[in-house]
Parts: structure tokens; sequence; C-alpha cells
């Protein structure tokens, strides 16, 4: 099959072995797959990966085990657990010490005609959510796991620090519990899009005061902490979103005189991020910047990782 492959450089391969098959899980023929800030920093260097990069897709069941599923189009959660550890039994399966991650860890991901997933990691997408929006799935679950960790409601003052992909979807997820809420960015453009729905925008920190009850840290930036770090009140709270390959050598001292908690932030629920995609309570059109076909999936990494733009699809059909 035709993959796009990492080791040491991104390349195409025209030949990679398809998936094998394993029991218990499904082939996916890929139809779309999203670059993500994760994936660009895979070719940096991030968690040391090799192999088929990607982790955001939509697709179509092409063989499972399931009575009913093949034909259906799907996306997938990317954590592929154990299921018999102390984690995986008490509802943490994200944290399986065993686990292997589509794309990131341990596992060929969705730059590819093909991949596999274990079928409880897979849903159907409604017909309501085409192909190219179903792709959002995944990041958009990211963004409502926030709100499964925490309590936001109408009293709290709450910022999203980045208007990149994540940043954008954090903040229409964020501004359905109707927070006083403000996104600060660096790109009028990007911040375009939540203004129209009524958000705040901040264009930068500077002169930001500590008004923040919440911050929300999706830079993707280095120094992305430190800001945070700056702008929220004392005993307030960091959702750290930012996966990158280095970081600076942020401060803590702050942290600790303030009594800030710092409270990491991963993959989410899939079910309301369907449903939202579904409804409309979250619009992701306006975040596709381009669409590439797989065979110019190395254009389409660079083109992902220059400023101002958002979303890339790479269309593997």
């Amino acid at each position: 099959m035709k993959a796009l492959v990492f080791d040491k450089r991104l390349k195409l391969v025209l030949d990679y072995p398809e998936p094998n098959l394993k029991e218990g899980e499904a082939l996916i023929r890929v139809r779309y797959a999203g670059v993500c800030a994760t994936d660009i920093e895979i070719t940096k260097g991030y968690m040391g990966f090799k192999g088929v990069p990607g982790h955001e897709f939509s697709g179509v069941v092409e063989e499972s085990g399931i009575p009913g599923l093949a034909g259906k189009r799907v996306t997938g959660e990317i954590n592929l657990s154990c299921g018999e550890c102390e984690y995986c039994r008490g509802g943490l399966r994200t944290h399986c010490p065993k686990r292997s991650v589509l794309g990131i860890y341990k596992k060929d991901g969705a730059f590819a005609e093909y991949l596999t997933l274990p079928v409880d990691n897979l849903h159907v997408l409604p017909d309501e959510v085409p192909d190219e929006e179903g792709v959002f799935a995944e990041p958009l679950a990211a963004a409502f796991e926030i709100l499964s960790q925490m309590e936001i409601g109408r009293g709290s003052m709450v910022a999203v620090l980045g208007d990149g992909r994540l940043g954008i979807l954090a903040a229409e997820v964020l501004r359905l519990t109707g927070c006083s809420l403000a996104t600060i960015g660096r790109h009028e453009e990007k911040l375009a899009i939540l203004k129209a729905l009524g958000v705040k925008t901040l264009l930068g920190a500077e002169g930001v005061g500590r008004d923040f009850d919440i911050v929300v840290e999706c830079t993707g930036r280095a120094e992305g902490l430190s800001t945070a770090l700056k702008i929220v009140k004392p005993r307030g709270t960091v959702v750290l979103k930012t996966t990158i390959a280095e970081r600076d050598g942020v401060d803590l001292n702050q942290a600790v005189i303030d009594e800030v908690t710092i409270m990491g932030s991963r993959c989410g629920p899939f079910k309301p991020a369907i449903a939202a995609l579904k409804d409309g309570a979250v619009d992701v059109r306006p975040l596709v910047s381009r669409v590439f076909p797989l065979e110019e999936g190395i254009e389409a990494v660079s083109y992902a990782s220059q400023k101002g733009v958002l979303k890339v699809l790479l269309k593997v059909e």
C-alpha cells in the first residue's frame, strides 16, 4: 500500500506492507487523515517514533469479526490498551502502561491507505458528519476532555492560550459552558474565526493581567506554560494541552508560591465530540486550510508547519 513513513526523515513509500489484522481488530480503508501538531513534532523526534504517523482519520471498515460493521464509516480512539492491568480494570485505559498509540507510539497510523484498530476503539460516523469533518473527532474529543476533568461554569474566567487547531477547538467547546472566555493568539485571521462566534479575542498576552481562574495552554510552543503561569490567578488552574519535542526551562517557583494547579489533559471522549459535529454545536469547516492527496504528503506536512495554517487534510482515496 501507499504510505507516508517516518524514519529519521519523512518519505512516501509505494509498497509498504498492509497491516496484519489481529483478533478483535478491524481493517479500515482510510479516506481522510488530519495533520496534527503532534505529527509535526514527530518529524522533530517526539517520542522517537518510527513508522506511519497520523492519528486523526475517517475511513470505511473493510473487514472485521463483527457482523454488520463492514462498510460503515468510522473514526477511532487512538490508544490501544491491554485491557487487563489495574489501569484498564479501573477505567483508565488511555493510561495503560502497556498501550501503543496510533501513529505516535509503537503503532502505524493513518497516513496510509489502510490501518487497523481494535473494534472497541471505533465510532461510527453519523450520516450528518461528512468524512472531512469526521477527521476532527479525535482533536475535538481532546478538547472535551477538559470538561470531563473539571467543572467550568458561567462564573469561571477562562483563557485559551493559542489560536491554532487545538486552541480554536478548545475555545469552541468551552464557550458552550457559558463561561467568561477569552482566546489569546498571535494571528488576527485565526482569531477572526472565534470572534465571529462571539468569543472575546486578544492579540498577544502582553499587558494581560492575572485575571483568569483557568488557563488552557494550546500554543504548541516551548514557552506556552511560562506564559500561562503569568496570567492565571493564585490558586487557579493551568490546563496543559501542548505536546512538543522540547520545552524551555520553565520556572515553576511561581506555581508553588501561588499554589497553582497544573493539570495535564490529553485524549478525550468521542461521543460528545461526534454529537457536537452532528448537531453543528462546533463548526470545524473554517479550520480546513488545504487538502492534499496522500502522494503529496511530505509537502502537506511542510505546509502544515507554516505560520497561519490551521488544519491540513490528506485525502487518501
